[in-house]
């Protein structure tokens, strides 16, 4: 956890830094959102930031998406259970 120095300056973890490419100098910008604050890098150091990594998990995500899609699906939750969901729509009078 960071603190807020005297200045109301505040130090940015290096893994952090790091990872979103922040440098000593980097312009970032401070913004709302609800009841929290979103620290986001400059709109020009964003470009082109972890272009390799961005594809590598676009594509991680689609191979997710063709799994769901081709039928493997896991062991149904209702496995072991002893019911139904159907079953309890069914004893509720619901269905």
């Amino acid at each position: 956890m960071a603190k807020v120095t005297s200045k109301l300056q505040v130090t940015i973890p290096k893994a952090l830094a790091d990872r979103y490419g922040i440098a000593p100098g980097a312009e970032i910008e401070w913004l709302p959102a609800g009841d929290a604050i979103r620290v986001v890098p400059h709109a020009e150091q964003r470009k082109g930031v972890d272009q390799s990594r961005r594809l590598r998990l676009f594509d991680q995500a689609t191979q997710r998406q063709l799994r769901r899609g081709s039928g493997a699906r896991a062991k149904s939750p209702a496995a072991g259970r002893g019911w139904t969901r159907e079953e309890l729509y069914r004893r509720g009078g619901v269905g």
